[in-house]
């Protein structure tokens, strides 16, 4: 289960960044690497069918996992049926699961 994990916490409505680390997990992606993209905190907001949507439908097609922490989804009242279809609710455990299987994680 080697690769990587990113996980993002910031909403893109508030953070220009978000983009570019959307672009580092296609990146990876193309090189053949496994990626998640796991989101946490305000990074879950695009989750919901929205504009931003887009980029993370772009990262599914390009084999990116795109995972929402089921918590944070919680906190914000973003419940299952409000989110686009590329995106799975997920525990945290997702996380633990991948540095025990030695994925590398990046957390932005």
């Amino acid at each position: 289960m080697a690769g990587y994990v990113l996980i993002e916490s910031r909403d893109p409505f508030e953070s220009n960044d978000v983009a570019y680390y959307y672009e580092l997990a296609a990146s990876l992606a193309a090189d053949g690497q496994p990626v998640t993209l796991f989101l946490v905190q305000n990074g879950v907001l695009p989750a919901r069918s929205s504009t931003r949507t887009p980029g993370l439908e772009a990262l599914a097609r390009a084999g990116v996992r795109v995972l929402a922490d089921d918590f944070s989804l919680r906190e914000r009242g973003i419940g299952r049926e409000r989110l686009a279809p590329c995106v799975e609710p997920a525990p945290i455990d997702v996380v633990t699961e991948h540095l025990a299987g030695g994925a590398k994680v990046l957390w932005h």
